[in-house]
């Protein structure tokens, strides 16, 4: 009998959880697998994850799908891998790890961000990049291990990701892909390693340590012999190596459909807002931040501004209000009370106050840049009760994502979002208010694994163009549009410039009482 090749693995590699996805090939999920990974903290704010322990759990992930699935491994026509972005994965000789990966979440970096930040040639590698510099970044960190151990840098042979160390151990090939390069050492424009920002980050003599350049829409590999030893899959199967997660997700949520360009907002504990244009109607702030990552469709990339707190700060006020029961003998759990926030924000009255939502404790990542900008609210009087000040963090996180789209340049004319603010009708209906656009929620489960697979679907020729496969896999999973209210559209546009003047004119206070 003749083999039927009807499915795509999508592999997608988060910080924490390690997925992988089975879908068939017009982009119906049939069975999804799920393994629990680590990482470790130590000093100086170092997180690190484990390469050969990644690798494992990639292992089990598949095994795992295997079980759901009958027969997986003959049916399967591509593997596509995405993972979590920025962080370095050092590979030294015989592809063995030089020690555990630095994840973004490592902050070792920050001084050597400051340096570099400070110096002139900083702004040709932000042109280049679209990207502002933090401590996430491989090239930040790589810097940083330049300056503070360089052993670690003359022992690797190759500076990989997360998704391409896997793709490494499934394939043999060591290579990166076009996303990565774009804002770390290259520039998006070009999507090929550039002169400039590697002068500009100190490390053009390490240059022997970046991997080749794959789009794993025009180059796949073959699984290796050991990986379908390991995974119980078929030897030969190509691997399609994805974009980095962020725009991955993007792309399986709906940031393109019906051959236009969309925004798209993942609004959870952070924020995350991306944009797709053209690569000449790209707008960099004078604030150097934000990133630019290119997209699997040529001449299109994703403008990305990220936001420190989001739901967090609702997380905040709810908890107070746990407080105050709990002293008088009144246990209520958080959910309870997150499933109360809708009713509060229309049991309340659209006022004034103003709200910035910096509660993180590590401040704020965008438009701006402050470790120490904290929140607060303005215009406060006694008339205010609890449901107001629920409406104004609300509308913070609303005026916070158009505060974001405003350092990309003009409005998007219609937004996807997801996370926290796609389950809450009041969160959804201010954020399209607060941006004067319409917003869809996207029914698509494990967007990023999608994402990733509409690569390979495109790879191996089952779809023409990603614009055919988008038509399949993103455009009948949209919601219905939700249109802003005009009325509440135009008020929050005029607290938005209180919210603009305010933030500029507090932030000197930050650092008085950071001192404190």
């Amino acid at each position: 009998m003749a083999e039927t090749r009807d499915l795509i693995i999508g592999i997608d590699a988060g910080t924490s959880v390690m997925k992988a996805i089975a879908f068939t090939l017009s982009g119906t999920q049939i069975a999804s697998a799920s393994v629990r990974n680590t990482y470790a903290t130590g000093e100086g704010g170092a997180v690190t994850q484990s390469l050969s322990r990644t690798f494992s759990d990639c292992v089990a992930a598949l095994k795992g799908l295997g079980e759901r699935v009958e027969g997986l491994g003959p049916r399967v026509a591509a593997i596509a891998v995405t993972a979590q972005g920025d962080g370095t994965w050092l590979v030294g000789r015989n592809d063995a790890p030089v020690a555990d990966a630095w994840l973004w979440l490592d902050a070792r970096a920050a001084p050597t961000v400051e340096r570099l930040a400070a110096l002139p040639t900083d702004r040709a590698r932000f042109e280049a990049t679209g990207t502002g510099l933090n401590t996430c970044q491989q090239g930040t960190q790589m810097a940083h291990m330049e300056a503070h151990a360089p052993d670690l840098l003359d022992r690797a042979e190759v500076a990989l990701h997360c998704k391409d160390w896997l793709y490494l151990k499934l394939t043999g090939v060591r290579a990166t892909d076009p996303s990565e390069v774009s804002f770390t050492f290259g520039n998006f424009r070009s999507r090929a390693y550039d002169d400039d920002v590697l002068d500009a980050l100190g490390l053009t003599h390490r240059r022997r340590l970046l991997p080749e350049v794959i789009d794993g829409t025009q180059v796949q590999h073959p699984l290796s012999p050991e990986a379908a030893a390991a995974t119980g899959l078929l030897a030969g199967t190509p691997v399609c190596l994805g974009y980095v997660d962020m725009v991955m997700t993007a792309l399986g949520a709906g940031i393109r459909s019906g051959r236009e360009n969309a925004a798209c907002s993942a609004i959870g504990s952070t924020g995350v807002h991306l944009r797709a244009k053209p690569v000449d109607d790209v707008v960099l702030n004078a604030e150097r931040t934000g990133y630019v990552i290119t997209l699997p469709i040529p001449g299109i990339v994703a403008q990305v501004q990220t936001n420190m707190g989001a739901t967090i700060n609702l997380d905040w006020l709810l908890d107070v209000a746990r407080d105050l029961m709990t002293d008088f003998g009144l246990d209520v759990a958080l959910p309870a009370l997150i499933a109360r926030v809708d009713g509060w924000f229309a049991a309340s009255r659209p006022g004034a106050i103003v709200y910035h939502p910096y509660i993180s404790e590590a401040g704020e990542r965008g438009p701006f840049v402050d470790a120490r900008a904290r929140a607060g609210f303005s215009g406060l009087s006694s008339r205010h009760r609890f449901p107001d000040l629920v409406r104004a963090v609300v509308e913070g996180l609303g005026m916070a994502t158009r505060d974001c789209y405003a350092a990309m340049g003009e409005m998007p004319a219609s937004l996807r979002v997801s996370g926290g603010a796609a389950r809450s009708a009041a969160l959804r209906g201010t954020i399209a208010a607060a941006v004067g656009a319409p917003v869809s929620v996207s029914s698509r489960e494990e967007a990023g694994a999608a994402g990733a697979s509409m690569m390979a679907a495109v790879g191996i020729g089952a779809y023409a163009t990603m614009d055919a496969c988008i038509a399949d896999w993103v455009t009948p999973h949209l919601g219905r549009p939700e249109a802003p209210d005009a009325a509440a559209a135009e008020r929050l546009l005029a607290l938005y410039t209180a919210y603009r003047d305010i933030r500029r004119a507090v932030a000197p206070t930050w650092d008085i009482l950071s001192a404190r």
